[in-house]
């Protein structure tokens, strides 16, 4: 893991962009160290995402805690993968013509969870080495067929923030089945690119005996700021260090 310069934010975080192998990441860390870990997902793009995540960071920052994101396989500057490409608009072609799925979903997101989800323990086992991180372990965001997998098959794992705002392939099903941390999942009631019934039949699958479903009126891009909150009190409660 390689860093550049560091960069001071507000209320003494920092910022710090890596790159581990050809992998793009960048860490947030608080004003006091070592600090729990959030990993945050997103849907690819770290420069275009990079205020999304940055605000999240510093808000996370605020309960104490350090973050870290690292690019998808495919996005930003890493290399196309032209099967993925030629699924990702074959689902775009399907969608608007009201085709059935078929194999679309499976052709698209499985290759992608296969790719990424090795990447992110990479990049954990790499966190988890510096002086300034500690534990416990959260993910937060998406896609949520990445974060099922990566709490399904690593238990570093302690709780994970889900957004319900993609397909998933049918193996994300069978895996929800075994997850049993307390999860906090996402979702937008209206929107336009996921399917609503999905991803409350994948809620239903997954085994926590904690796992709460937090549903807001809008599209895709229209998060409330209440739901931000709401998942922060979330992770404090589960990552935050106990008092002895």
């Amino acid at each position: 893991m390689h860093f550049t310069s560091p960069h001071l934010l507000a209320h003494g975080v920092v910022e710090r962009h890596f790159t581990l192998g050809d992998i793009p990441g960048i860490l947030w860390t608080p004003s006091s160290t070592p600090a729990p870990l959030i990993l945050m997902g997103h849907p690819g793009g770290l420069e275009g995402m990079h205020p999304r995540l940055s605000a999240r960071a510093l808000a996370s920052a605020e309960l104490g805690f350090a973050t870290a994101t690292i690019e998808l396989p495919g996005g930003g500057e890493r290399p196309r993968d032209p099967e993925m490409d030629r699924a990702r608009a074959d689902l775009h072609q399907a969608l608007r013509s009201g085709s059935p799925l078929g194999d679309i979903v499976e052709r698209l997101v499985l290759p992608l969870v296969e790719q990424a989800v090795p990447e992110w323990q990479r990049a954990l086992d790499a966190l988890l080495g510096l002086p300034d991180i500690g534990g416990p372990i959260g993910y937060s965001g998406g896609p949520i067929a990445v974060g099922v997998r990566l709490a399904a098959v690593d238990h570093r794992i302690a709780a994970a923030g889900l957004f319900a705002g993609s397909y998933v392939p049918r193996t994300t099903f069978d895996e929800a089945r075994t997850i049993t941390i307390p999860l906090h999942v996402l979702l937008q009631w209206d929107d336009e690119g996921n399917d609503r019934q999905l991803a409350l039949d994948l809620f239903d699958a997954f085994a926590s005996t904690e796992k709460t479903l937090y549903a807001s009126l809008g599209g895709h891009r229209g998060v409330p700021p209440q739901a931000g909150e709401d998942a922060a009190r979330f992770f404090a409660r589960h990552l935050a260090p106990r008092e002895d």
